[in-house]
């Protein structure tokens, strides 16, 4: 017989709780942590209301988009751009319109045109939508890992939506505006509608847009006409046209054509081969005629402006740091200057380098080469500024001693102005004085290649030469490095560099790679004591005002340039005279004479303090007020005698000084030496070349 099978049944437990009732049995495990499922109908309906949210943000973008950003402005010719530059307080400066043609079209350009511009500047142009993720991440891993040089993300087509339809401005807000209106065009457009925008509309440096336009410019032919080289280097201007433009950066714009033709060897659009047998592109420049006026200081502001504008369309105003009140008062001082055939510059700026007047010559109209920033000419004695901050680098004080004496040995052998020598004298005397000789020997004790630290550190960047006659201002430099170095003084901070345009907000990054060093606190107060003595008592007197004045002259070798550099009441002001020609300028002129009193005019009205009619046989720029130098003769050998406004200081050798003030007398020589025989006092010289 077969049993029957009986399914096994758990017993119950009678304390066991009911079914239904919450209760948990034992070791069940904890209670779960999520909601209970959604109903479908209720996951279906935030689904919807999702949906709808999005579709009604997109509604409100293109309706945005659609009144700030109209597609048919991309359509429209070119509008030619204008920027007008303004005066710190809104005087119109200058207003310039620029070099266009009419648009290209993607049918008349050979095939390399597009392809050196997409290789360079967006190699997934035919790809992307608009705007390129990979191209965004590559170039934040670059910047990130960088010491410094930066890679930007944009397309082709943001590109063109910037300049098009957006200001300059770097803010996020323009950024997100900026990938949207791209992504918007890439819907409308065809990628050769967009090639053909761009390539119309970009910035090509020397007031030129547009491909057209550029490539008459500088090849003085038509764009189907451009060859590879040609094409590669237009497009690799668009990374920096101001300062890449072949007419005045040929070998910076050839090193980028160079990378051009790589990337498009990358790129697969020529092969390697190719590129090698490239020639180099040689320039053809065809001017047109700029019909509008300007100045010296919206000449050199002009292509930073041009940069930071950016947009092509209509015309953009840039504020600059020019104050119109002190820019009129600089004009004035050099127009009523008497200066006969020669020229005049004058550059004037904070301590922080923000440039308020600028006068590269005589007029304008007559000669638009500007004088403060594009002629280099040597310094003269101004240069000892590095000297003399090199030897308090050493340790020096403005109280230590220093021949000034003929230098008799060595091959090198400079002269004072005039042949005159002091003997003994401190460096705050050969300071005030401009001592030649005393200049040479601080540099042979320093070392010249610190006193080039120096003048490197202070912000000078011509080339300097590495021999003992740069103590006295041999090397050529522009006036406006010159006055960035006395900035620096002026600022207790270095480098200061000149700028015509208030400084763009900076990235951490940026601020810490350019921060300025100070200087210390001992080395600031002797060299601001020493130009102090130039200024107001040495070959400088004529230059001093009622406040604070610091400030050196310079004169070069047969009076071929005559300067002033100084600061008083928080401005910096350079003053040069001097012939186109090189040639001397008529009487000797110095840089305590003509140069000092512009300075002090144009000063006096700049810092608002009235200055006093000083007759002009009291202002001789060959006066050294500071010291007035005797040859005494006595029986103890030559003694050094130095007459100031304080006093007399007597030089007995031996490194053995007797200071006697103006209030008590002179003390009667000893009794067994005979009288003391003075020679004729002459009024000191001012500063010479070598």
């Amino acid at each position: 017989m077969t049993e029957p099978m009986n399914e096994s049944v758990p017993p119950v437990d009678p304390a066991a709780p009911p079914p239904g009732s919450g209760a948990r049995e034992f070791g069940a495990g904890p209670p779960s942590a999520f909601a209970p499922p959604t109903p479908w109908r209720r996951r279906f309906q935030i689904f919807g209301w999702m949906v709808a949210g999005g579709l009604a943000v997109l509604m409100l973008l293109i309706a945005w988009l659609a009144v700030t950003a109209p597609l048919s402005r991309s359509l429209k010719p070119i509008a030619p751009p204008a920027i007008s530059l303004t005066s710190a307080d809104g005087h119109l400066i200058a207003r310039r319109g620029a070099v266009i043609d009419k648009p290209v079209t993607m049918a008349e350009l050979p095939a390399h045109v597009p392809q050196a511009f997409m290789a360079i500047e967006d190699r997934r142009f035919q790809s992307h939508w608009g705007v390129d993720p990979r191209g965004v991440a590559r170039a934040m891993w670059h910047n990130f890992r960088s010491d410094g040089s930066s890679q930007g993300g944009s397309t082709i087509t943001q590109q063109l939506a910037k300049g098009v339809f957006l200001s300059s401005d770097r803010t996020f807000g323009r950024k997100a505006r900026e990938a949207l209106i791209a992504v918007w065009l890439e819907a409308w457009l065809t990628k050769d509608q967009i090639m053909e925008r761009y390539l119309s509309n970009v910035y090509f440096g020397d007031n030129v847009y547009g491909l057209r336009a550029a490539a008459r410019h500088y090849f003085n032919r038509s764009p189907d006409r451009l060859t590879i080289p040609q094409a590669a280097m237009l497009a690799g201007l668009l990374k920096a046209p101001s300062r890449l433009a072949p007419t005045s950066n040929l070998k910076g714009a050839r090193t980028r054509a160079a990378l051009v033709t790589q990337a498009m060897v990358d790129a697969g659009y020529i092969s390697q081969a190719e590129r090698n047998a490239l020639p180099p592109f040689r320039l053809n420049v065809h001017d047109d005629p700029d019909p509008t006026s300007g100045t010296y200081f919206a000449d050199w502001v002009l292509p930073q402006a041009r940069d930071r504008a950016g947009a092509v369309y209509g015309e953009q105003e840039v504020a600059t740091t020019l104050d119109w009140r002190i820019q009129r008062l600089a004009e004035a001082a050099i127009r009523r200057a008497p200066l006969g055939q020669a020229q005049a510059a004058l550059v004037a700026m904070k301590p922080d380098g923000s440039v308020v007047a600028m006068v590269g010559g005589k007029n304008y109209e007559k000669s638009s080469f500007n004088r403060a920033v594009q002629a280099k000419r040597q310094p003269g004695s101004t240069f000892k500024l590095f000297v003399y901050l090199a030897a308090f680098r050493a340790g020096m004080t403005p109280d230590d001693m220093i021949d000034d004496t003929p230098i008799t040995t060595g091959a090198y052998r400079p002269a004072n102005h005039g042949g005159k020598y002091r003997g003994r004298i401190t460096l705050r005397q050969a300071f005030a004085a401009s001592s030649n000789v005393a200049a040479v020997r601080l540099t042979q004790k320093v070392g010249v290649d610190n006193v080039i630290k120096v003048a490197r550190d202070l912000g000078v960047t011509a080339p300097l030469t590495e021999d003992l006659s740069l103590a006295l201002g041999t090397s050529e430099m522009p006036l406006v490095e010159l006055a960035e170095a006395y900035a620096s003084v002026a600022a207790g901070a270095y480098p200061v560099l000149a700028h015509g345009l208030p400084p763009e907000e900076q990235s951490w990054f940026e601020k810490l790679m350019q921060r300025q060093r100070r200087f210390s606190d001992d080395q600031l107060e002797m060299i601001r004591d020493l130009l102090s003595s130039a200024a107001n008592r040495g070959t400088g007197s004529a230059a001093a005002l009622r406040t604070s004045t610091f400030g050196k002259t310079g004169t070069t070798q047969d009076s071929r340039d005559a300067i002033f550099v100084g600061y008083a009441g928080g401005l910096v002001t350079a003053v040069w005279i001097g012939n186109d020609d090189n040639a001397p300028l008529p009487g000797g002129a110095a840089g305590g004479g003509i140069p000092a009193r512009i300075w002090r005019n144009f000063m006096s009205g700049a810092i608002n303090e009235p200055v006093e009619k000083v007759p002009e046989e009291e202002q001789d720029p060959d006066l050294v007020n500071a010291i007035a130098n005797i040859a005494v003769e006595t029986g103890i050998g030559n003694v050094g005698v130095g007459v100031d406004q304080g006093g007399m200081t007597v030089n007995i050798g031996g490194n053995q000084v007797l200071r006697i003030p103006s209030d008590q007398p002179l003390p009667l020589p000893p009794p067994t030496t005979p009288p003391p025989r003075i020679a004729p006092t002459q009024p000191e010289g001012e500063d010479g070349g070598p």
